[in-house]
């Protein structure tokens, strides 16, 4: 699948797409969402925080 294939069918431009593979921009989980349909695997599976975060509550 190309860029510009993947781009239409979740209905942003080839330059988000590109940007996302770049590390440059960060998804909206609405698209994170669509990107994961696609492939037919989770949002976990495809991205990940590269910062550890501490939750003290």
């Amino acid at each position: 699948m190309t860029q510009e294939q993947l781009a239409d069918i979740v209905g942003v431009s080839a330059r988000t797409i590109i940007s996302l593979e770049k590390e440059i921009y960060n998804p909206s989980i609405l698209l994170a969402y669509k990107i994961a349909c696609v492939f037919h695997t989770t949002i976990e599976e495809l991205y990940f925080l590269k910062e550890s975060i501490n939750y003290d509550i």
